[in-house]
């Protein structure tokens, strides 16, 4: 009889972790991603083709499947409580998340929307801090995050990894902020430098510089609305 093969010695586009590494884990069938989950199957066979079993006893219904207990679970060969846990665990979290709605992503098509969701984050800073905006194509925050931390009176951002975060994140649209301890709004001579570049190499890479605010405590001064952007 021929030796099966574990999944070690399968070809690597074909393990079920190195394949979800690859194409994305909507590649995956079903059997595929629990064997991810279990780790091993038995020495008569691999993760893989033992959750294909238990599938198939299931009629290949995830929402049966759901409804096994533990003790139904470790009637297979391979499957003890631990791995049992892990199945149904993996169920109801699957659950779970089909009966939660979307997270709403925040709409920052303005900036006054921009204004009144950074300025609890940087309303009571005593230095200078410098954040990026990530949106997507109708101006829904993808995430928002500091790029550089500074003194009272300036800071210095690298703009590669502003792009490199804008990139990495797929954003089509980006804005940054920053605040201004001492309270004034007026942008410096650096401030404006900053905004030329930024808006310069979002030209090259193709994405939309939205705006550049400077942030103080009840007021902002934003360069899309004073005509700059």
């Amino acid at each position: 009889m021929e030796n099966k093969l574990n999944i070690n010695q399968w070809a690597e586009e074909d393990r079920p972790r190195e394949k979800m590494e690859r194409l994305g884990a909507q590649a995956l069938s079903d059997a595929e991603l629990l064997a991810i989950l279990v780790g091993s199957g038995s020495t008569k066979e691999d993760a893989v083709s033992l959750m294909k079993r238990i599938l198939n006893d299931c009629n290949n219904n995830l929402n049966t499947l759901g409804k096994m207990s533990i003790r139904d679970l470790c009637q297979y060969n391979g499957v003890g409580p631990a791995k049992a846990i892990t199945i149904m665990a993996a169920c109801e979290l699957g659950k779970r998340r089909q009966m939660e709605s979307a997270e709403e992503r925040p709409d920052l098509g303005t900036a006054t929307r921009i204004y009144n969701h950074m300025h609890p984050v940087m309303q009571d800073l005593d230095v200078e801090e410098f954040w990026i905006l990530l949106m997507n194509q109708n101006y829904r925050l993808i995430k928002k995050l500091p790029i550089a931390h500074g003194g009272i009176s300036e800071v210095s951002v690298d703009i590669r990894i502003l792009i490199r975060e804008a990139v990495l994140s797929n954003a089509t649209i980006i804005a940054v902020c920053h605040n201004h301890p001492s309270g004034s709004l007026k942008p410096s001579q650096a401030d404006n430098d900053l905004t030329k570049s930024i808006q310069q190499a979002c030209n090259v890479m193709r994405i939309k510089f939205m705006d550049h605010l400077i942030i103080t405590d009840g007021s902002y001064y934003s360069y899309h609305e004073q005509g700059i952007i």
